[in-house]
């Protein structure tokens, strides 16, 4: 069995996996929206990082089992901080929409920790690519019923991002990082978020902007209309977050707008 096989064999067998959770913030009303569950191996492992983790859990085949495990200890320790707001796990759509997934899985899961399926957000990758639009669409009602929330996460990053968002119709989309890098130096970035923002405003669903890492980033963003965001410059991923967030980004702003009307009165 190849190297990184093994390890990721053991990994499962030995539940040896700890989660982090990234704040998602609502700037407008200066709360914790909820928080993403993020995964990672043992600090000496080869498959330390989560994009090691679930590339080896494809190419082995046991992609649904991983999953499966970082639901189970998510919900666990989600419950065990005690924190705010809500709790936002990455599926995939291929374990969605797998005939041998056992139903009601999750929703056990939830069971046994004392969450409420109302404060779950799942959210779908457009990484990994889905053919089947219709099973998927039906997945996610049916888990619509059992009260949870859908996201659809790195919206932009994949070729069938509008038509996954027309047919899924989820609660929340976040847009991808790669139209926040930068984005006070690119005006086509900007267009882009303000149609995405307008298309979900009138649909009525949620948009987050995802991995803002500078102060730039997050005025331009909160300038055209984006309250929800999660990123470096917000809070990075911690096995131990807050349950409040840091006042630094709302000072930052309060200090601009003050530059901004002394410059408009001068």
């Amino acid at each position: 069995m190849p190297l990184l096989a093994g390890e990721l064999h053991r990994l499962l067998l030995q539940r040896d996996l700890h989660m982090l959770f990234q704040p998602i913030v609502n700037t407008r009303e200066r709360i914790v929206l909820g928080y993403e569950a993020l995964v990672r191996g043992p600090d000496d492992s080869a498959l330390h990082g989560a994009n090691e983790l679930f590339e080896t859990a494809q190419k082995e085949g046991v992609l649904a089992p991983l999953e499966r495990l970082c639901r189970e200890l998510a919900c666990a320790r989600f419950v065990e901080l005690n924190l705010p707001g809500k709790l936002f796990l990455n599926v995939s759509p291929m374990t969605l929409t797998d005939p041998h997934h056992p139903q009601g899985e999750t929703l056990r899961i939830l069971e046994r920790t004392g969450l409420d399926p109302s404060r779950v957000v799942i959210e779908l990758s457009e990484h990994y690519p889905t053919q089947d639009f219709e099973l998927l669409a039906r997945a996610t009602r049916h888990y619509a019923g059992m009260g949870f929330e859908i996201a659809i996460d790195d919206l932009g990053s994949g070729y069938s991002g509008l038509r996954l968002w027309s047919e899924i119709r989820p609660a929340y989309v976040k847009i991808d990082r790669h139209f926040v890098a930068n984005i006070h130096d690119d005006r086509i970035k900007r267009e882009f978020v303000r149609f995405i923002r307008d298309i979900s405003s009138r649909i009525g669903c949620r948009v987050i902007a995802e991995g803002i890492e500078t102060a730039n980033e997050y005025l331009t963003l909160h300038g055209l209309g984006i309250d929800n965001l999660q990123g470096y410059y917000l809070g990075y991923p911690q096995k131990n977050p807050l349950p409040v967030i840091s006042s630094t980004p709302f000072l930052q702003m309060a200090c601009t707008e003050k530059s901004l009307q002394q410059a408009a009165c001068a």
